[in-house]
């Protein structure tokens, strides 16, 4: 079973993106775009504040008429953050995720943000670990040696 620490080694870019609650949304969003990722984490003062995803965007923003360029991440983010730790595995993340429907997690080891990872980050390292027992059993069965 994968660990946070081995999916976030295993993500091409593990770049943590964040912003201050002051910034507008519409500077989040922008951000998101160009980064092409789902959610970005809200730092104040060198502290998790909060959480802002496409989905706060669209909830909290969009469908109540808001104005992006005079929307605060403050008013939209999601707030109080759940996080991991690198030693927690692929399973308890993901329990974690489905009970409180959430997307993404992010990553703290000794009170640093150390990376964010998604629900996507998990269900792929899910199948590389079922691709590759399914390989092993196929070696198994037929008698070969990897």
């Amino acid at each position: 079973m994968n660990t946070v620490a081995q999916i976030l080694g295993s993500k091409p870019d593990q770049a943590v993106y964040t912003m201050e609650p002051s910034a507008s949304a519409h500077e989040a969003v922008r951000l998101m775009a160009e980064k092409n990722i789902g959610a970005l984490v809200v730092v104040e003062h060198g502290k998790i504040v909060g959480l802002v995803s496409e989905r706060d965007y669209a909830r909290k923003l969009v469908l109540m008429a808001r104005s992006p360029k005079d929307t605060l991440l403050g008013d939209i983010m999601s707030s109080p953050v759940m996080y991991v730790r690198p030693h927690q595995t692929s399973d308890e993340c993901m329990a974690l995720m489905t009970q409180n429907r959430m997307r993404h997690l992010p990553v703290m080891d000794g009170g640093q943000l150390i990376g964010l990872i998604s629900i996507g980050d998990l269900v792929k390292a899910t199948i590389s670990e079922q691709q590759f027992i399914i390989e092993q059993l196929e070696h198994y069965i037929t008698g070969q040696r990897s």
